[in-house]
């Protein structure tokens, strides 16, 4: 691989401490090997909405084109997370690292069986019908664009992937660095012919708080599309507050379990990528425990950990 370094996965080379040999792409943070078991026990069928696996690069190459460089983060020790933490079915999302190299995560739902897993690609605005078909046969049922991380292509391509998706009943999903973009968006969003799922709470941060305007355009989307979703994840990234216990990130859970329930996922976002020192990465039985913390209704639990995602993502209701 043209740009990778002669050390070890996420090793750090000695002339730059914080970056990969080439191209000083910055090594990200490793995931903590040591989920805690929760003190809340999770319903049947409960399900991880977003994570990716990082597997060997010398199998897997990596995008040059990318905005950091992750360590190992195999699906064997995901599969050992979700034990641990009581997550029964997962959503594999290929990770901007690869681009619209989509094998990783076709690799892990067929490791896992897609009676347990599905998959989001990266897809280029041109391509195949018949490459679509075999993503979909392979459990893809969505495409990422993003304006936060380099390798998928950014918003501007929202109307040519719906047009090439639309066949596929997929959906678009969007993560956006911030939510600053929501407005200037709401237009495009509003009208694009498939649904949309916006990833990571819209990107609305802990000091902006529910009256800021992207916000209120998160909730507009919510409201007046019926098949627009929203994940409820990375809330440890978008926090000033900080770890604990990220309070200034509770309203606006709160506000969007509010505003539309029947169109929340959650997700852990393992192995945490994009995350550099000082930021520390959270534990995922921790963040199962907060979840539960700040959605104590049985109810609602059930609907956003799996009937939700059963109905968004093709899986049978209950547990697997």
């Amino acid at each position: 691989m043209a740009n990778a370094c002669s050390a070890k996965p996420n090793a750090r080379c000695p002339s730059r401490p914080q970056t990969s040999c080439m191209n000083s792409i910055p090594n990200c943070l490793r995931q903590d090997p040591h989920p805690q078991t929760p003190r809340h026990r999770l319903p049947a069928g409960a399900t991880d909405c977003h994570c990716h696996v990082f597997e060997d690069p010398a199998q897997y190459p990596l995008n040059d084109n990318r905005s950091y460089t992750p360590g190992l983060a195999t699906i064997e020790q995901y599969e050992q997370m979700c034990a641990t933490v009581g997550l029964e079915r997962t959503v594999q999302v290929n990770a901007s690292i690869y681009g619209f190299d989509n094998r990783p995560t076709l690799d892990a739902i067929r490791k896992l069986g897609q009676h347990r897993a599905r998959g989001v690609a990266g897809i280029a605005p041109q391509g195949s019908q018949a490459e679509l078909e075999a993503l979909h046969e392979g459990g893809i049922r969505g495409v990422r664009v993003s304006t936060s991380v380099k390798g998928y292509g950014g918003t501007d391509a929202i109307g040519v992937l719906a047009a090439r998706v639309k066949p596929m009943n997929w959906h678009i999903q969007v993560h956006l660095r911030s939510a600053n973009e929501l407005p200037a968006l709401e237009e495009t969003l509003l009208n694009t012919p498939v649904p949309l799922v916006i990833d990571h709470l819209g990107g609305i941060k802990g000091d902006e708080g529910i009256g800021h305007p992207g916000f209120k355009t998160l909730v507009r989307l919510l409201r007046q599309r019926d098949d627009v979703w929203c994940k409820l994840s990375s809330w440890y990234r978008r926090s000033k507050s900080g770890a604990p216990d990220f309070t200034d990130m509770i309203e606006p859970m709160r506000a969007l379990i509010d505003a539309r329930p029947d169109r929340l996922v959650f997700g852990t976002n393992w192995p945490h990528p994009d995350l550099f020192p000082p930021s520390v990465v959270p534990n995922d039985g921790a963040l199962v425990d907060q979840f539960c913390d700040w959605v104590p209704e049985e109810d609602l639990r059930q609907r956003i950990l799996v009937s939700n995602p059963a109905t968004l993502y093709g899986f049978e209701q209950g547990s697997r």
